[in-house]
This record gives C-alpha cells, structure tokens and sequence, in this order.
C-alpha cells in the first residue's frame, strides 16, 4: 500500500519547472580555463607615501609570482558616487576592470576606526547589476587593511561585509599590518616580518581559490529565486507580443 504523501513533502509554493536537483556532475565535470588568474586590486589612499598602496604593490609582487595576471586601479581622479554620471572616465576604468578580473584585493587603511571614503566610493561606484551582467558576483576576494597604530581589524571586518554584500566568496584568510610606517623601507619595499608571511598566506590562498571557483561562478551563482524572475520576465514579453 502506497505511503500518502506528508504535507511536509510538498512545497505548494514552489515553481517546480525551476525548482533544480542539485547536479554533482555540473560541480565537478567543468573545463578548466588555462590562463593566469585575473586578479583587480583597490587600495584606500591618495598620500605620497600611501601605505595601503605599498601594501597593495607588495602583495601584487607575490600574486605575479604565483601566477595571476595583476592590476592595480589608481583611485585618484575617481569621482564621489552619484557626483557625476557613469560615464566618466575613472568610472568606466574602474568597472571594466572589475568585468575582466576573476578575484580581486580589497586593501585600506583605518581611519577614525573604519575604512576610508576613497576605498568606500570605489566599492561603490561597482554596482551589483550593471546591463544584466553582475560586476562582482561569483569573484574571489581577500581584504587588507594598514594600520597607523596597534593592530585592529576594523576595516578588514566592514570589508567583507562589503564582500558578501557584493555577492563575492571573500577568502577566510585576511592581512592587518600594525604600525604601518614601521614595516616599509625607504624604497617602499616591505621588510621581513610576521606580516610580510601573512600577506604571502593571503595572496597564495585567494589565487588557489580562484583556480578553484573561477571555472565554476556560473553554476555556484545561479539561483532559484533569479530563474523564477527570469521565467516570469519572459512569460511577459510573450503575453505582450501576442495582445
């Protein structure tokens, strides 16, 4: 005698049509892309001596020697948001870049216990939707912060709320450096030290991610409550065409 099914088994507010098993296969049995891993990288500062870009200049050493194809956006010139339209120079720079890059490195300074306005406006002129494409969803991401006095992690902690916010796998390692002005030398290079070795761990960790998630972003991101908007989207424009 067949079992009559429990109506904790059903699910009336489901669209089954778009209500997808999970496919192991799809997870695992992807190609893999052969090229370097395309990593962005934004820091927080606009000094002469701006140590949050030292810091991002030292990491980026470390990501070209372990492989990935590195560049550094320039904030300077970059306008406040919604001062000015997207067309703008520094703004279009700034979101093709992040198009191109499969993971990216979030690093500034701490300021009044926070990031800074110039690392924050960058974040922010990425939108989570831009002509139907997503500038950061499915990215890798590490953060990095620069210290002027003891250790916190203020402004790594905001920044992966940035992260999930901007629907990016932010890596679990991150990089505080103390006392900022102690760690570089005069040519900018950064001394051996404790912090030096956790910058390495965090570069080596988001480019082993990103070979990791890069080839699977569009399985990982693709989402039922997407596919049923999707779905009623195109239900429409069929309605509309034939009234």
């Amino acid at each position: 005698m067949t079992k009559a099914a429990s109506p904790l088994d059903t699910f009336p507010n489901v669209d089954e049509d778009q209500f997808q098993p999970i496919d192991p296969a799809a997870l695992f049995d992807v190609p893999r892309a052969a090229h370097p891993p395309r990593i962005l990288m934004l820091y927080g500062s606009l000094r002469e001596r701006s140590y949050s870009r030292l810091a991002t200049e030292e990491a980026a050493r470390i990501l070209r020697r372990f492989g990935a194809e590195v560049r550094i956006f320039n904030p300077s010139g970059l306008p406040l948001p919604d001062s000015t339209s997207a067309d703008h120079p520094k703004v279009k720079e700034l979101r093709e870049l992040s198009m191109w890059s499969e993971g990216q490195v979030w690093c500034s300074p701490e300021r009044h216990g926070s990031m800074t306005g110039i690392m924050k406006a960058q974040i922010d002129w990425l939108p989570l939707s831009l002509g139907g494409i997503r500038p950061t969803q499915g990215r890798t991401l590490a953060v990095m912060q620069v210290c002027g006095g003891s250790q916190s992690f203020n402004a790594v902690n905001q920044l992966r709320v940035l992260g999930r916010w901007m629907r990016m796998f932010t890596i679990p390692n991150q990089s505080s450096v103390a006392k900022a002005f102690n760690e570089f030398d005069e040519s900018g290079r950064m001394k051996p030290s404790p912090y030096y070795n956790r910058i390495v761990d965090v570069m080596e960790e988001l480019v082993k991610f990103t070979l990791l998630l890069r080839d699977r972003t569009g399985y990982l991101t693709d989402r039922y409550s997407e596919r049923v908007e999707s779905a009623e989207e195109v239900s429409r424009r069929v309605n509309q065409r034939s009234i």
